[in-house]
Parts: structure tokens; sequence; C-alpha cells
């Protein structure tokens, strides 16, 4: 029997999103499995990856949205080709792999999803203190687009957003996904490559310490 407990969530076709779509598989939610393709360098990789991990999960309902708009605006080396993505390590501050309110626009087009299918949860992998030092990866920011959305949407639509990952280190998320049987090997990462990850780009690094720390072999392949 379906459970009648719904819950959207964002799977950008990576470790983070995917481990926190299986938490709420294992919360006891029916997955619906949302994907943005958005002019990102690894567009096709992520999509793929998506697919992989939602038919694994076993969704009741799949979104693959097209955000063409994000390429127009640029302004991020993971849609600007014009800008180089840094390959030199995590620096300080905002880095130029940001782009410009993603994660708020991708709560927006979620929410809308919620609502259609009365879904009581969204769930973002973001990851706040093993992040790149993205401004809307930040606890506090997810919980206001919380209040936001529910006072900008129906009377009984109540939805809460989840963010399990929130506060956990790389080494932590790698060791939770092994444990909870989460298809590492269909998971990517890296910022510019499709075929073998650079290992070098900061999402890289932060994926090859976590498995490092972690004490855990990565089953993807590096160039």
């Amino acid at each position: 029997m379906p459970n009648y407990k719904k819950a959207v969530c964002i799977i950008s076709g990576g470790m983070d999103s995917a481990l926190g779509a299986k938490i709420a598989k294992n919360e006891g939610y029916d997955v619906i499995a949302l994907h943005f393709n958005y002019g990102q360098r690894t567009e096709k990789k992520e999509l793929d990856s998506f697919r992989k991990i939602s038919k694994k999960l076993d969704c009741i309902g799949s979104y693959e949205i097209d955000l063409d708009f994000f390429k127009q605006i640029g302004a991020s080396a993971l849609t600007d080709s014009s800008l180089e993505v840094p390959t030199t390590g995590v620096a300080s501050g905002v880095p130029i792999t940001y782009v410009p309110f993603r994660n708020g626009i991708f709560i927006s087009v979620a929410t809308a999803i919620a609502e259609k299918h009365g879904a009581e949860a969204l769930f973002i992998g973001v990851v706040e203190e093993d992040s790149s030092g993205y401004p809307d990866c930040r606890d506090e920011y997810i919980k206001s687009m919380e209040k936001s959305i529910n006072l900008g949407t129906k009377d009984e639509t109540n939805l809460e957003i989840k963010m399990p990952l929130v506060h956990m280190k790389k080494s932590e998320i790698v060791g939770k996904s092994v444990a909870l049987d989460v298809p590492l090997e269909d998971t990517w990462s890296c910022y510019q490559n499709e075929d073998k990850a650079c290992g070098v780009c900061d999402s890289c690094r932060l994926r090859l310490n976590g498995f490092k720390i972690a004490g855990i072999e990565d089953p993807i392949d590096y160039v």
C-alpha cells in the first residue's frame, strides 16, 4: 500500500542529495524526485546520475526541469564557459562557482511541485560546514525560506524543508551513504568533466577528502 506521505527530493546527481533522498525514503516518505538542468558544465552527466539514483529509489514521480536562464545570467564558472573553474583549492569567501540564488529558485520550483502533489516535506542536500562557502546552503537561510513558502501557498499547504546533512562533514556523509547503501558509484561531483572526474576542482577536492578521512575508496573514476 502507498504511504500517502510524500516528499519532494531535489536530486542533483551528487552524493549529498542522493543521501538526502535515501534518508527521506527511510523515513517513510514516497519520494518525488526533482532535477534541474540549468546549463551547468556537467549537465548531461548529472542528469544521467539523477536518473540512475531516482530509479533505484523507486520514486512515485520524477521531474526534470530546464532552467536555461541561468546560462543567460552567467556570473558563475558553472554556467559561463568564459570563466575558469578554480583548481587550486578551496578559497576564502564565496567562490566563482556559486550560481546566483540557485537554491532559492530550486526551492521555489520544488514548492510548486510539492503543492501540486500534496507533499508534506521537501528534502534538499545542502551542507553548511563542509561546503564551498555558498550562502544559499546556510541553515538559517533555508529555515527562512520554509517560513516564506508556507506564507505564500494555500492554507492547507504546510511544507517542511528537511536538510538532514546540513551540519555533517563530508566524511560523515560518505560513511552514512555507505551505511544506507546509497549507490555512490552513480553519483557525480566534478564541476568540469563528464567522463572522468578532474580531482582538482573544489567539489572533487571536498569529495576526495571526505572519502580519505572516512577510510573508504571512492568508486568513481578520476583523471
